[in-house]
């Protein structure tokens, strides 16, 4: 396996060979991802023993805040082993991993952040959600400390706390931005009343507009209740009169079990006007739903973390969750910068090089302000099925665009 190495901008690049397996598990919404088909993790006592402690001896100090009591414990044990597989799988790295147990609450995250950083840490990698990272970035701040966190809300991010996770934002604008390359110049959208579509919904808005097309109409819904808002858009998306070419439906597998069934019933045909969809659609009950052939969805290419799937299935026994391939690439990427950037390993200018790192989950990069750029893959849904269509880039372009 190839390991780090002089790349994008100067920045070292995080490489990986990454053979083709099937993806097991979803991407989450806002503020803690969600896990699907999940093996739980191994039981404590091996190898990936939960309990807070230290992997690796080298000189250079990096926290690792997770859950590993209370809510969230078994990601975070499943975070914890991923860390391991990184430092098991890089050249030596002069690293040491300080693993502290956040306990699911901001009070434990804020303590396990304030103990970490005066036993040394240079940064700090997690927490997982979004109030804990919240609470773990006021002694990290204070201390001059940057955090790489996990929470998929962006509302926590901030200059100096990066979030290394799977943003709906960027998930929006690339398949907005494929559509309208593909000829699609007229969207509406069918968003339900929850964080996730007000997470999802300006971006929605602001992606269409910066493409030049035009937003034929928007309805939210109660989550489970979608028949009214279908009803009062069905002149937009249903019929051979419709006026939109594209219907985006930022929905989780659940959510959409409902809404498929009333647009089928409102008359609409995927044939005459594309679903459009986030990552949380890459799952095959949702690739069975009549109304969702042709749909297109944007999703980290499966390649990638297929590889690391089977690599932590041999080491640890047990599937790991979508969220553990952040925990690896945070590690790597700090051994990486550790590496090659002596006392600016983790400084502003470092983490926020434009040309960004490439992972288990392909190209990345920090924005100053604190969210994550990812280059994404789109794939379309046909045959019960999701083929890439576009495939994801190797290099990112400008921010934005």
């Amino acid at each position: 396996m190839a390991r780090s190495r002089p790349g994008l901008g100067g920045i070292g690049r995080l490489v990986a060979a990454l053979p083709l397996l099937a993806l097991s598990a979803c991407i989450g919404g806002p503020d803690g991802p969600r896990t699907a088909r999940t093996a739980p993790p191994p039981e404590a006592g091996t190898a990936s023993a939960s309990a807070p402690g230290r992997i690796g001896n080298g000189a250079v100090k990096v926290a690792l805040v997770v859950p590993l009591s209370g809510q969230g414990a078994a990601l975070g044990a499943a975070l914890r082993n991923a860390a391991e597989l990184a430092m098991e799988e890089f050249q030596q790295p002069d690293l040491q991993i300080l693993v502290r147990d956040d306990r699911g609450t901001p009070e434990g995250a804020r303590e396990a952040a304030q103990g970490a950083i005066s036993e040394g840490a240079e940064l700090v990698l997690g927490p997982l959600f979004a109030a804990n990272v919240q609470a773990a970035a006021g002694p990290a701040r204070a201390a001059g400390k940057p955090v790489i966190a996990f929470s998929t809300d962006a509302t926590v991010a901030t200059k100096g706390v990066y979030l290394l996770s799977f943003l709906p934002q960027s998930e929006v604008d690339r398949v907005v931005e494929e559509a309208v390359a593909s000829g699609k110049r007229s969207f509406a959208a069918l968003i339900p009343e929850n964080s996730y579509g007000n997470a999802v919904e300006a971006q929605f808005r602001e992606a269409v507009a910066r493409k030049g097309a035009r937003l034929a109409g928007l309805e939210r819904y109660a989550p489970g209740a979608p028949e009214p808002a279908v009803q009062r858009l069905a002149g937009v998306i249903s019929g051979p009169a419709a006026q939109a070419d594209a219907l985006f439906l930022p929905e989780t597998p659940d959510g959409l079990a409902v809404v498929a069934p009333a647009l089928q019933k409102a008359g609409f045909s995927p044939a005459r006007v594309r679903p459009l969809g986030t990552a949380v659609w890459n799952e095959p009950r949702v690739f069975a739903l009549p109304a969702l052939q042709g749909a297109w969805f944007a999703s980290p290419d499966r390649a990638g973390f297929g590889g690391f799937a089977g690599r932590y299935q041999a080491r640890f026994g047990a599937s790991p969750p979508r969220v553990a391939s952040l925990a690896y690439d945070s590690v790597s990427l700090s051994a990486a910068l550790s590496r090659q950037y002596g006392s600016q390993r983790f400084a502003e200018g470092t983490l926020t090089n434009g040309a960004g790192f490439s992972g288990i989950d392909g190209t990345f990069r920090f924005r100053p302000e604190g969210p994550s750029d990812r280059a994404l893959a789109v794939y379309e849904i046909r045959n019960n099925a999701a083929t890439v269509v576009s495939p994801a880039p190797r290099t990112l372009g400008k921010s934005g665009t």
